[in-house]
């Protein structure tokens, strides 16, 4: 049967968030005060997030008072594009006077939005001279980066936030309420795949990601994401990694054998254009090209790269198993070229199954269409060895499957408490983040991974109750056997 209020989910705490942030939004009511200070480092795409929440419904209580890029262009834009919003007017700083900038603006909270294998510097840098920081995932791309963050963390007093809004996304905090309530009893193991369709896992491998040095690949930068909701929905931590992973799709082998002679540089320049389905028109998208293509001849960045080039060194295909520190175990798959975009995953309890799928409608990273947008969402609890029934599924409303302004809500705006504890601090990004480091090194070398290897110091993150393994479990209903 389809049950229409979710079988014992408290729907009022899973859109109590939501229902803050769209108040807040639509009245402008804040508390009056000073607002917040923020310096903005790294502004491409993802900063847009941050800085349009900023200068649009919570610019009452925050400004931004300085924007950092190394690239001089998107810089000059940042700070027009912000001032013409009359919320703020941000002073420019290049890259290499950061911390100028630090000692010049003095913001409270430092938001880092590089490429992924930068991230430490700045959030170091940050931490040091008395900010907290706020970063885009992944946390960082190494074991030595998460190390030099927790040790600046403990020696500074400040604290990173680690936007996972994954974790805010209203069907699966449905997921993680069931499993709090101990619907299926004691988790034993999970099946999740995850798919990347020709359209949003391509455009990994034309973009400074398809660079595992600047971004970890897609098992730090995309995983990282994957593997909190399930270290999240656990209330649990990964000890060890195993892992297998190839480039099978995006090769030049591929373009041959799809009818191209082979990888060019560019699709803006691409002879091959024409017969390329692959072929990414970069000045179709307004925003996009205002701020990769007209913005070029400051560092030479192609924002549009061949996605069939040999020197792509990141995987499509990927296959994890991880143990974690309650006996759970995980079986985790990622490819970057399937027929559909979206997710099944799969708890096995004590007391039964959870079954939850999304399709979602990924696009062009950045670009103008709504990223991540849930088409079907189905979520299934199976007794075991009772009758399956539908639990109707919360549908957030928004890019990341409605994350995004919940979890801009709790950053900047009033934060209505959470018994899930979605907040996640450095903690939780370098367990989400080594389990992928861990994962790059089993490809490398073949060999199980043990977390606690790569880091010391590093403790558990803030975790919301999940059912005594320990407690006493009812006998299965008797079955008739033939």
């Amino acid at each position: 049967m389809t049950e229409k209020n979710s079988g014992g989910i408290d729907r009022r705490t899973v859109l109590k968030a939501a229902g803050a942030a769209g108040l807040m939004m639509a009245t402008g009511a804040y508390a009056a005060g000073a607002r917040k200070r923020y310096a903005v480092v790294g502004v491409g795409s993802r900063a847009r997030m941050f800085t349009n929440a900023m200068t649009g419904p919570f610019r009452d209580t925050s400004e931004v008072v300085a924007v950092c890029d190394r690239n001089a262009g998107r810089l000059a834009r940042a700070v027009k594009v912000i001032g013409e919003t009359g919320a703020s007017q941000p002073r420019p700083y290049s890259a290499a006077d950061f911390d100028r900038m630090l000692r010049e603006t003095k913001p409270e909270f430092v938001i880092v939005t590089t490429t992924d294998a930068s991230h430490d510097d700045y959030i170091v840098r940050a931490l040091d001279a008395g900010c907290d920081v706020i970063t885009e995932k992944p946390m960082t791309t190494t074991a030595a980066k998460a190390q030099r963050i927790l040790d600046a963390v403990k020696r500074s007093g400040r604290h990173v936030r680690v936007t996972f809004n994954y974790r805010y996304s209203p069907p699966r905090t449905q997921i993680k309420e069931l499993l709090m309530s101990g619907e299926i009893g004691d988790v034993i193991s999970v099946d999740f795949t995850w798919l990347l369709n020709t359209v949003h896992g391509a455009d990994y491998f034309r973009r400074w990601h398809s660079n595992k040095a600047m971004s970890g690949g897609l098992m730090v930068h995309k995983s990282t994401h994957h593997f909190d909701l399930v270290n999240w929905w656990l209330g649990a931590q990964p000890e060890t990694v195993h892992a297998f992973g190839s480039r099978q799709f995006y090769t030049p082998e591929t373009a041959r054998r799809m009818g191209l002679t082979g990888a060019h540089e560019r699709c803006l320049t691409c002879p091959e254009k024409q017969q390329c389905s692959f072929y990414f028109d970069l000045a179709s998208d307004p925003g996009l090209k205002a701020l990769y293509l007209d913005n070029e001849q400051y560092d030479g960045y192609y924002r549009d790269q061949c996605v069939w080039r040999p020197e792509i060194n990141i995987e499509d295909t990927m296959n994890v198993m991880v143990r974690y520190d309650n006996g759970a175990h995980l079986n985790y798959a990622l490819s970057a070229y399937d027929a559909w975009e979206g997710y099944h995953v799969a708890f096995n309890g004590t007391k039964g199954r959870i079954e939850h799928r999304i399709v979602e409608s990924g696009g062009a990273a950045g670009a103008a269409k709504v990223q991540s947008g849930s088409e079907s969402v189905s979520i299934r609890v199976i007794p075991m060895r009772g009758q399956p029934r539908d639990i109707a599924p919360i549908i957030g409303k928004g890019s990341h499957g409605g994350g995004d302004d919940v979890m801009l809500n709790e950053i900047f705006g009033v934060d209505p408490g959470d018994k899930y504890l979605r907040k996640s601090d450095e903690r939780a990004g370098a367990w989400s983040a080594l389990v992928g480091i861990a994962a790059n090194k089993c490809f490398e070398t073949g060999q199980t991974v043990r977390i606690a290897d790569l880091v010391t110091g590093l403790t558990l993150p803030d975790r919301a109750p999940m059912p005594d393994r320990r407690a006493p479990i009812a006998m299965p209903v008797r079955i008739k056997i033939p």
